[in-house]
């Protein structure tokens, strides 16, 4: 557990992350440049209104109409499945595929969607691209890095720490201007 929260906060440190971080339920408040946070709640209910889903099919098809900008961890899709269950907005059914919990709107929770946002419609497509070019770039830097790791020279991977520590510094002087 505490090794894949690390990781997420790496992940959104470093811009590979979804440009908000989950504020729990409900929450939509600002942060820096980064964006408005996802609102899971809204999200869950405007998901069901289309079809019953279990909780992995609910990040998976968030992350996939976000461009895999925003996938909301099971840390916070499922404490808020069980919040809406227990306000009486969403019903579990055991017969889902693979004993999976599938949940579906209850008339109240119905009622609540429709009035609801989408919060998958406030990603703006430029943003996807540069996101998706960003991890594109980074997961290349880090094959390339690998790469030296493996096969390099002891020199090789000194000018490569060099280079490393360089960008680095450049990296966070660019977010000092």
């Amino acid at each position: 557990m505490f090794h894949r929260q690390a990781h997420e906060r790496r992940q959104r440190a470093f811009g590979f992350g979804p440009p908000w971080q989950d504020g729990g339920p409900g929450q939509g408040r600002q942060q820096g440049r980064r964006g408005r946070r996802g609102n899971t709640r809204a999200a869950v209910l405007g998901l069901l209104v289309e079809r019953p889903m279990h909780g992995y099919e609910m990040i998976s098809e968030l992350e996939q109409r976000t461009g895999g900008v925003w996938r909301p961890s099971p840390g916070s899709i499922y404490p808020t499945l069980q919040m809406l269950e227990e306000e009486g907005l969403v019903t579990p059914d055991e017969t889902g595929e693979g004993g999976k919990r599938r949940f579906t709107l209850t008339d109240k929770g119905r009622a609540e969607a429709e009035r609801g946002e989408r919060p998958w419609h406030a990603f703006h497509p430029s943003h996807i691209a540069e996101a998706q070019q960003f991890r594109e770039v980074s997961s290349a830097i880090m094959l390339a890095l690998r790469q030296v790791g493996r096969v390099g020279t002891q020199e090789q991977r000194a000018q490569a720490i060099e280079i490393l520590n360089d960008t680095r510094r450049r990296l966070y002087a660019l977010l000092a201007e």
